[in-house]
């Protein structure tokens, strides 16, 4: 009878994640400039990988603008492919 004396306990309840904002979207912002290497490195990891959706906040239309301007940094070296 032990084992059946806990079936009123109940599961604390789960928190709803904070729902994230495009960053790009509440600022009205259209393009995204690769030379603009401070708001760039936002959105990629320590070793240089770019960042999901999912982790950023950043909305699909807004995603695929920014990993064009990375990949375009890259290719000036204003941005490294991967860190030392």
């Amino acid at each position: 009878m032990a084992m059946n004396e806990d079936k009123g306990a109940k599961r604390p309840a789960r928190r709803m994640p904070k729902k994230k904002v495009c960053t790009f979207c509440v600022e009205k912002i259209d393009e995204i400039d690769y030379k603009d290497v401070q708001k760039l490195r936002r959105f990629i990891t320590e070793k240089g990988k770019i960042l999901p959706r999912r982790m950023s906040g950043v909305c699909a239309k807004h995603q695929r603008i920014l990993a064009t301007a990375i990949k375009r940094a890259r290719e000036m070296a204003l941005l490294p492919y991967k860190a030392d």
